[in-house]
């Protein structure tokens, strides 16, 4: 039996912990802090939830990231920030709508600067490579510091280690977030006027720097709640990472030269990188790399990046003499694209419910290739703008009511099982390897084939038939790793759903049986439905300030 309520309906007695607000987000790590603080300016009262410890949660923390922007009338340096990826998008992207994140992104970081926020602590405004300055980098442990200092300045409450395991919704509204709290062991219960999802992409646990914490959590949310998912395809990006770090920081491609496990050069750097790696490593059973291809300034930027570097120092290599073997780490949607479907104001498309960041669509800002570093940061901080100042306005119209009416808890796998038995541990584990088995390896997912596609998917609908019923946590720990393996296993089955509907080859959607793009697949795959999946097949939005569904 869980301890968590197996009763839908949420009222006085069924958690330990009852608050009420106007705007809850769920998730702390960029786009959830700047929501929280954008959803305060407006006036509402707020609560942020996070999983971890707001302050050391999300990737950043774990690294340091850039946030691209516009500065008004330095026209060639604009162009270039809103095109700089558009010979790789896949002819997916929308540049439009690019261009008002980073405007937007632009007058975040003058409010940054107003608040006292340092872009490098230490250098203020140095760019490492030249060009305009950098106004919105993000030092991993100062930035979101800093961050967790303004909200609480801001009167923000914060539930630390209060992983959220469902939405709340009341007569088709989403009106709050339960959960529980990994240090008390008590369940908790948020009723809101507006809910604001911010809880990251979905790594799969791969043991990629910085992402254990997320694992699709906010798209299974989503999900059961009836918001719609898109780009879920366009996930097959892997992070290359020297052989035992988990550091996938890959400023260094583009200055490194790689070699296949026979000692061949691969005629590859940048980016571009990763599949021929791939192909290195199944073809020869290894590749390798040295940074010899930069300059002194790009070798003095390198060794700031003290989490890449501490790894060398301790290994005894140097990385711009020495040749160092490589790992693939998958990254998923941490740096696909893919996600939930938001319009301009970062709504769900749910009444209440809002989403922002890593844990929504970003095809329009990379189209169908990764969206790290400049245009993933841009659209966290945008995004979130956007998220925290709808939710607020929702809130205090609709929401306002309907926070105090009965609510009923969306969760289903993994949280609330007909059994009533929970599941041991060691099951637990099992079913998130099996999910793994699934995504991780890069035969598997760095090309893939239709045969292999519906056999992974084959396997992952027996997998949800089975445990649909008993998937059920005991304990605290339990509860929480029922739930993030339900996330795993749902996303696995969108992710191939949607690639087994793109029968060509675009960006990280790599097929072998079709290895050319397809110019009548120029559109999008969008998904419903977590216990049956629904697909359907949309054009690209046709101009800005529409909605992006």
């Amino acid at each position: 039996m869980s301890f968590y309520p197996q009763q839908q309906t949420v009222d006085g007695d069924s958690h330990d912990l009852h608050l009420r607000t106007d705007v809850l987000v769920v998730g702390g790590s960029i786009a959830g802090c700047w929501a929280a603080l954008a959803a305060r300016r407006a006036g509402a009262g707020v609560i942020l939830a996070e999983k971890g410890y707001v302050g050391t949660a999300g990737v950043v923390a774990a690294a340091t990231a850039g946030g691209a922007h516009t500065v008004p009338g330095k026209t060639e340096h604009n162009d270039k920030v809103v095109n700089g990826r558009r010979a790789v998008a896949g002819g997916v992207d929308d540049p439009v709508l690019a261009r008002r994140v980073y405007d937007e992104t632009y007058r975040i970081s003058l409010r940054l600067q107003e608040m006292g926020f340092e872009p490098n602590p230490g250098r203020p405004g140095a760019s490492p490579f030249g060009g305009e300055p950098r106004l919105t980098s993000f030092n991993g442990p100062y930035s979101l510091h800093f961050l967790r200092t303004a909200l609480l300045k801001a009167g923000v409450r914060i539930l630390d280690h209060s992983p959220a395991l469902e939405l709340l919704a009341a007569d088709g509204v989403v009106t709050g977030a339960a959960g529980v709290n990994r240090q008390s062991e008590q369940s908790w219960a948020v009723r809101a006027g507006a809910v604001i999802l911010a809880t990251g992409g979905n790594a799969f646990r791969s043991g990629a720097m910085g992402t254990n914490g997320v694992t699709g959590d906010g798209h299974l949310f989503g999900a059961e709640a009836g918001a719609r998912l898109v780009g879920m395809e366009f996930s097959g990006h892997y992070g290359i990472a020297p052989a035992g770090s988990q550091t996938t920081k890959g400023f260094w491609y583009g200055s490194a030269t790689f070699y296949d496990g026979a000692g061949r050069e691969l005629p590859v750097n940048g980016w571009g990188a990763v599949p021929d790696v791939a192909r290195a490593v199944m073809e020869t059973g290894g590749a390798w790399a040295t940074i010899n291809r930069g300059g002194p300034d790009m070798q003095r930027f390198a060794r700031r990046t003290v989490n890449l570097f501490q790894f060398f120092d301790r290994a005894g290599i140097d990385p711009f003499k020495d040749r160092f073997p490589l790992t693939l780490l998958y990254e998923g949607h941490v740096r696909g694209v893919g996600g939930l479907v938001v319009d301009d104001t970062a709504s769900t498309g749910v009444p209440g419910l809002y989403a922002a960041g890593d844990v929504t669509d970003r095809t329009h800002m990379t189209g169908a290739q990764m969206s790290g570093a400049g245009p993933a940061v841009s659209w966290c901080l945008a995004s979130g703008e956007w998220a925290g100042a709808a939710a607020s306005a929702f809130a205090a119209g609709p929401g306002r009511a309907l926070r105090r009416h009965e609510a009923v808890g969306l969760g289903g796998l993994g949280l609330r099982a007909p059994s009533g038995s929970a599941c041991p541990t060691n099951a637990l584990h099992d079913l998130r390897a099996a999910v793994q088995a699934e995504i991780l390896p890069i035969e598997k997912n760095v090309f893939r084939s239709l045969d292999g596609i519906d056999a992974s998917t084959g396997r992952l609908d027996g997998l949800w038939e089975r445990h649909r019923g008993t998937l059920l946590g005991g304990g605290v720990r339990e509860v929480v790793l029922a739930r993030e393996t339900a996330a795993l296993l749902a996303g696995a089955r969108w992710l191939y759903r949607a690639a087994r509907q793109r029968t060509e080859t675009r960006g990280l959607h790599r097929l072998r049986d079709h290895p050319a793009s397809d110019a009548a697949q120029r559109d999008r795959i969008v998904l419903a439905g977590v216990d049956g999946i629904r697909l359907a097949r949309e054009p690209l939005r046709a101009q800005a300030g529409q909605a992006a569904a």
